[in-house]
């Protein structure tokens, strides 16, 4: 089964609302932001997915489609390219989703890097780069949307464990998704007065090409095991759940809140 493919259906449920709308989805050529689409996708979204690689993000989105061809009424996913970092390429995006579907209802800031620097080490490149794909994409990504949105839409940010768990050698990405995490709460208060919705999801070490370093080496397998009290990775799946109830109008209520995906391992 492909990486794309919201594996384990049963998992997640299937929100029949969801039906119809349409969501941008940053970074969404592979790893969890493919996930994102594929699952939006098959519960009838509309998806634009938006990569810096933009080929890679052509090739998925043909994928997704493909895969979802023979399905009753699939949702259609729309490749095209962004630079998070800069706000005029979020608007190309949006004005994309409302010339193809019409409207434009979620938006997913999952665009994000991992350098990975001793404290000591971090040059000035590091941290300028980290904060303004992992930071200023979101910013950027949050204000354009709003611009387009209709009460009732909802925005999810991608930030991390690492918002709240310190680890050696994460400097600029800590500090980075703990600047997601607040910035998530201050979209939330002052997009409320336009009726969205803005959340966040805080991943643990799930399993994607993002953490195969950690399966890689043994050690740092052991210790990721050690600081989880579920003692295993998580997997994409596990992820895909949350977001959907995030979207959904089960969380119609629910804003400026983080969900932890970690196995618990911000306890540790």
């Amino acid at each position: 089964m492909s990486d794309t493919r919201a594996q384990h259906e049963p998992m997640t449920a299937v929100y029949p609302e969801l039906a119809g709308k349409v969501a941008v989805v940053t970074g969404a050529a592979r790893g969890m932001g493919a996930r994102f689409t594929a699952a939006l996708a098959a519960r009838g979204v509309h998806v634009v997915g938006a990569d810096i690689n933009e080929e890679q993000m052509l090739a998925t989105a043909t994928e997704i489609n493909t895969e979802l061809a023979q399905t009753a009424k699939p949702g259609q996913v729309v490749g095209t390219r962004i630079d998070v970092t800069k706000p005029e390429d979020h608007e190309t995006v949006a004005q994309l989703a409302l010339e193809r579907f019409g409207r434009l209802d979620f938006w997913v800031n999952n665009a994000g890097i991992f350098p990975f620097a001793l404290a000591g080490e971090i040059t000035p490149e590091q941290i300028d780069s980290t904060l303004k794909v992992n930071v200023e994409g979101v910013l950027y990504g949050a204000q354009t949307a709003a611009r387009h949105m209709e009460p009732g839409s909802a925005i999810v940010n991608m930030s991390s464990v690492s918002a709240v768990r310190v680890r050696r050698g994460r400097g600029a990405y800590c500090t980075s998704k703990a600047a997601v995490a607040h910035l998530t709460e201050s979209l939330a208060v002052e997009f409320g007065d336009q009726g969205i919705r803005v959340n966040s999801i805080a991943p643990g070490y799930i399993d994607t090409e993002m953490t195969r370093w950690v399966k890689e080496d043994p050690a740092a397998l052991r210790h990721a095991l050690d600081v989880v009290p579920l003692h295993r990775l998580g997997s994409p799946e596990e992820v895909v759940g949350p977001l959907l109830f995030l979207l959904s109008d089960s969380a119609r209520y629910v804003t400026g809140h983080s969900i932890a995906v970690d196995g618990g391992s911000r306890h540790v």
